[in-house]
């Protein structure tokens, strides 16, 4: 089988994703899973799409990510590995990943800091006197 690769974004990381029949090993930036992510709720949200669409040990994913946080890494990777698997089998797989929004790129991104004040809403305290 080929490799599949998609890209996945979120914030402001970005998650390039290889999927390809194999064991279940998922490799981030040349670690494990259980190394780069120590927490059980970002390896439970880079594993959802396995889950959703029951393959779960069925295809190797390496990935390369960049930028953000960690909870911003794994929903980029969580929305690479979606789209990968949808183009793997589209009939198969579009439904579920689609229904439970792995395939929509969240756009919600940090405001900037405007000039003249202390963040992107807040404003200095108004004197009148």
């Amino acid at each position: 089988m080929k490799v599949t690769n998609a890209l996945g974004r979120r914030k402001s990381a970005v998650a390039r994703v290889y999927v390809v029949a194999g064991k279940g090993n998922i490799t981030i930036n040349g670690r494990e899973v259980e190394n780069y992510f120590k927490d059980d709720s970002l390896r439970y949200i880079v594993n959802q799409p396995f889950e959703v669409t029951g393959t779960a040990g069925q295809f190797d994913v390496k990935v390369n990510v960049d930028g953000g946080g960690i909870k911003g890494q794994a929903e980029a990777i969580r929305l690479g590995i979606s789209r990968a698997l949808s183009e793997i089998d589209r009939e198969a797989y579009r439904p579920a990943l689609k229904s439970n929004g792995f395939l929509t790129r969240d756009a919600r991104e940090v405001e900037r800091k405007k000039p003249g004040q202390p963040g992107a809403r807040k404003r200095f305290q108004f004197s009148k006197r």
